[in-house]
């Protein structure tokens, strides 16, 4: 069995409520680390992180490498495009090799759904998704929680809108996962085309107008519209896209005074969120950014106090 317990962080459906909690709450501690003059803790001195990217990222890869070096672990970063792939090596026959090499977690960013999952049963160190495919990036999910936890005092009972090209985004659908399952009222909104099919099957309501949500919403989630997908015609243009699910000063006005305004990042100034949006009092995205590394610090930290991983 491959999951949470046993070393790895694959899916946030690896963990129950009571995991969640565990990592905020070690989360808190560790972010105040992160405000000190040393910015370090002994916690996982001698340990190996290999980061194993074969996907762009930035914020990602650089809150994690972060996190391992202020627990005091050691960091490795391969990035997949510039190393023996490009020679015909297997991602797996690549990661045994890193195995060899005697480190202790691996942490794989890969654009093909499930690639996280293979590593994790093939291989004896933990390893932590950091985004695959569409499919799951479950530490953006801990810290989008994290965030709403520390601003609202509470995730249970509110009414978070998650706003975008939810068809094709893995930050959506573990966010779903994670906060239906922490009690929030989660409600999908997207163009029709961008709203996966029989997504309502886990427990989130569907609208395809903004102004739907904007009244009751106490999180305002948007997602990054992927620009490389518009070339299958999803949208009829960007513009329009703008028109309908972009959020502006105007916009939010309808929305209560004190609604949190996130993002996973980059955002597409002047798409997903206007610049006066982006950088207004509303907003949290730079808070979620500080958030990933104290969560990330978090995870690493209570992964490594696992049992030895089973097969």
């Amino acid at each position: 069995m491959i999951g949470w317990k046993y070393g790895d962080l694959l899916d946030l459906s690896d963990l129950t409520r009571e995991d969640i909690e565990r990592v905020i709450e070690t989360a808190k501690a560790f972010k105040e680390v992160s405000t000190r003059d040393i910015k370090k803790v002994p916690a996982l001195r001698g340990k190996t992180v290999v980061m194993l990217f074969a996907e762009p990222s930035t914020r990602t890869r650089i809150s994690f490498e972060l996190a391992a070096k202020r627990l005091s672990a050691d960091t490795l970063n391969v990035t997949v495009s510039t190393s023996s792939a490009q020679k015909g090596e297997t991602l797996l026959d690549m990661a045994k090799n890193i195995e060899a090499m005697n480190v202790d977690m691996i942490i794989v960013r890969h654009k093909s759904a499930g690639v996280a999952h293979v590593l994790a049963r093939a291989l004896k160190p933990g390893v932590i998704n950091a985004g695959d495919g569409c499919r799951a990036h479950p530490t953006q999910a801990l810290l989008d929680m994290f965030t709403i936890q520390e601003r609202l005092g509470r995730i249970e009972g509110l009414n978070v809108a998650i706003i975008g090209d939810v068809l094709h985004s893995r930050v959506a659908r573990s966010n779903i996962n994670g906060l239906v399952k922490m009690g929030a009222h989660v409600t999908l909104c997207a163009p029709t085309t961008l709203m996966p099919p029989g997504i309502e099957k886990q427990g989130v309501a569907i609208t395809h107008k903004l102004d739907d949500v904007l009244p009751r919403a106490d999180v305002l989630m948007f997602l990054r519209l992927q620009k490389e997908r518009q070339e299958e015609k999803y949208l009829p243009s960007i513009r329009e896209y703008v028109q309908h699910f972009g959020l502006t000063t105007e916009k939010l006005k309808n929305a209560k005074k004190d609604v949190l305004v996130m993002h996973p990042g980059p955002v597409n100034r002047g798409v997903e969120l206007s610049a006066e949006v982006a950088d207004g009092i509303n907003s949290v995205i730079l808070e979620q950014v500080t958030n990933g590394v104290a969560v990330r610090m978090a995870i690493l930290y209570l992964l490594f106090g696992k049992k030895e991983k089973v097969s």
